[in-house]
């Protein structure tokens, strides 16, 4: 089995000062993948840097405290790839990617819009680019998972409170439709969604921070794996992680019938 973990650390400092790390070293993954680091280069301690097991890969954005992703791998990657070769979303530290063998995995996180007019424009603008590049990828001839915070709910079961968000970043039409495109026309997976076919369960990664939103559990889905259909069939297991808090997400963890190629 290939064990692979997604999480939106808020903040990698953060969570390694409430346990991250300890939790980490239980959790016999394969592969992680992290995003809002929230840190640059220098900030990064060793444990940050290479946990016990793991090499660590990592894109920063320029902006200090701000976004970043990352990647753990217990086997050493042939080829890593930083950003997307494109100036302003690169800056922001938004994509990183490892080549193992035939398999793909990406660390992604989208961007907000929630913060104003301008980010959601952004947002549409990385959204818009970004499709070229995933619709590249799937026929690229590799398997590929592409983890990350995508900051959209897809359909209503995907958040708590759907009737008042209508109008809100992370579930305008718009966005979801972008969604609908990419799982309908370009053929990715969503690969949790795969497995638990059934929208009654409230399976939520993010909650806000305001009110008591995680004390009631008013969250929102939006952080995925999303695979190619090949490498989507092999997934057997999903799980979010609640036992503990490291962000305010919660970690994705999927596992797979597939090995790394020595």
């Amino acid at each position: 089995m290939l064990r692979i973990i997604s999480v939106n650390l808020n903040g990698i400092r953060s969570a390694a000062n409430k346990g991250f790390y300890t939790w980490l070293q239980k959790q016999d993954a394969d592969i992680v993948c992290m995003q809002e680091l929230k840190a640059q280069a220098p900030d990064m301690t060793p444990e940050m840097l290479q946990p016990a097991g793991y090499s660590g890969y990592f894109h920063y954005a320029e902006k200090k405290g701000y976004s970043g992703v990352g990647i753990y791998t217990r086997n050493k990657p042939d080829k890593v790839i930083e950003g997307l070769g494109i100036a302003d979303i690169d800056s922001e530290g938004r994509y990183i990617e490892i080549q193992l063998g035939n398999l793909s995995v990406i660390s992604l996180y989208l961007p907000s819009g929630s913060s104003g007019e301008e980010r959601q424009a952004f947002k549409f603008s990385v959204m818009a680019r970004f499709m070229l590049h995933l619709e590249a990828l799937i026929n690229c001839g590799r398997e590929v998972v592409i983890c990350g915070d995508w900051n959209i709910a897809h359909k209503e079961a995907d958040l708590k409170n759907w009737r008042g968000n209508k109008n809100n970043s992370g579930f305008l039409p718009e966005e979801r439709a972008w969604l609908t495109d990419l799982f309908d026309r370009v053929r990715w997976v969503d690969v949790y969604r795969q497995l638990h076919p059934d929208t009654t369960e409230e399976a939520y990664t993010w909650w806000s921070n305001r009110g008591q939103a995680w004390a009631k559990n008013v969250g929102w889905r939006i952080d995925y794996q999303i695979a190619t259909p090949q490498f989507a069939a092999k997934a057997r297991a999903a799980s979010i992680y609640k036992a503990e808090r490291f962000s305010d997400h919660a970690p994705l963890i999927i596992e797979y019938d597939a090995k790394i190629a020595a």
